[in-house]
């Protein structure tokens, strides 16, 4: 299990980055905690990369954004993830149909990429106009 930086061990940049994670979530989560334990200069990049992906407006919405998240983190089999984005879809407005509805969408193409990349299915030609 991996080490994870307590508040009381933060400081400087790193408690600062801590500051602006209990603003955002209400908390340091142990992912960034993980993270921050083994560099700090880490920790920053991806709180960075956080803000800028997630954190900012684009065109898709909170929910939306969220609802991705989970669906790989399904697909890449990272419990901690799944559950940390099911949670943060429903705080952006995901219900219960919306989170079924995904995981039927991500075990029919976790599927269908098996058998995709099992038979080697060549590329259909598609015009891309």
């Amino acid at each position: 299990m991996s080490a994870l930086l307590s508040d009381t061990e933060a400081e400087g940049r790193t408690a600062a980055i801590f500051a602006e994670m209990r603003h955002e979530f209400g908390t340091v989560p142990n992912f960034f905690r993980a993270q921050a334990a083994v560099s700090e200069d880490w920790l920053a990049l991806n709180w960075q990369r956080w803000q800028v992906i997630m954190g900012s407006a684009g065109s898709l919405d909170g929910k939306t954004k969220e609802l991705i998240a989970l669906a790989v983190s399904l697909a890449k089999n990272c419990e901690y993830c799944a559950v940390s984005h099911e949670g943060a879809a429903r705080r952006a407005g995901a219900n219960d149909e919306d989170i079924g509805e995904l995981r039927q969408i991500v075990e029919l193409f976790c599927s269908f990429t098996n058998i995709a990349e099992s038979l080697r299915v060549p590329l259909d030609n598609v015009s891309r106009s």
